[in-house]
């Protein structure tokens, strides 16, 4: 049974249809909080841009790797992160915190993106670095670093679905994220059914000053009018969303 709050499949696939960047952008219109929040920093990169927006809910732990654990296997914890999968009303994305500083070791390779993705995992987030990034393009399985370290040390997990700080933002467990070559983000599970019709809205009325731009015999007079048309449009959506 779920643990935490889900939205339908639907949603997450409508919310799929969206880099990351136009969510952000559509999310910020709630004023729910400051436009500097929400989402990760540049220290989280994506290993693999190619591959379509990740979206799914944060199972979160953290991690160390430069010394042995005080007990039990280094890897146990894998085990109790796919027992959890359970609490979640849809497909999860492990986020690491790594607490090493600096970063001692790859936090995750082969095998365990390997394992994620065939327990039904949408993603992978760490703070810290990851290997065997050949091998898991192949998985086609997104993976989102703070770079690459060769070894795995002496990684292992210490508190599961606890809140964690990655990138600069803290991810609360079962938080809704979405990332794609531009980074990640959070949104609100309260608001995520109407997130895909607001990323419509928005672009629609960004569509008023690109199609301007498409044209000839441009003039700054009318391209600050094309502007000013688009930024009623978005204004009048954020008006309504946030109650102003």
């Amino acid at each position: 049974m779920s643990k935490y709050p889900g939205v339908s499949a639907e949603v997450l696939k409508e919310l799929a249809k969206y880099d990351t960047p136009t969510i952000a952008n559509a999310v910020e219109l709630w004023n729910r909080y400051s436009r500097n929040l929400g989402y990760m920093n540049g220290s989280i990169v994506s290993c693999y841009p190619k591959l379509p927006p990740m979206v799914g809910f944060a199972l979160t732990t953290t991690f160390r790797s430069m010394a042995p654990p005080r007990g039990g296997d280094a890897y146990s914890g894998i085990s109790q992160q796919l027992e959890a999968f359970a609490e979640f009303a849809g497909p999860p994305v492990v986020v690491f915190q790594d607490l090493d500083v600096p970063c001692a070791s790859a936090t995750f390779g082969e095998v365990m993106c390997s394992t994620y993705k065939a327990f039904g995992a949408a993603g992978l987030i760490t703070s810290g670095t990851g290997r065997d990034l050949d091998q898991v393009e192949a998985l086609n399985f997104p993976a989102f670093t703070n770079g690459t370290i060769c070894a795995h040390g002496y990684c292992h997990m210490l508190s599961l679905n606890v809140p964690v700080s990655v990138g600069g933002m803290t991810v609360y467990p079962g938080a809704l994220l979405h990332g794609d070559r531009n980074g990640v983000c959070s949104i609100p599970v309260e608001i995520a059914s109407e997130v895909g019709g607001v990323c419509q809205e928005v672009a629609v009325a960004e569509a008023i000053i690109l199609n301007y731009l498409k044209g000839t015999n441009l003039t700054a007079k009318d391209f600050t009018a094309a502007r000013s048309e688009c930024g009623a449009m978005i204004k009048a959506v954020e008006k309504r969303l946030s109650g102003k």
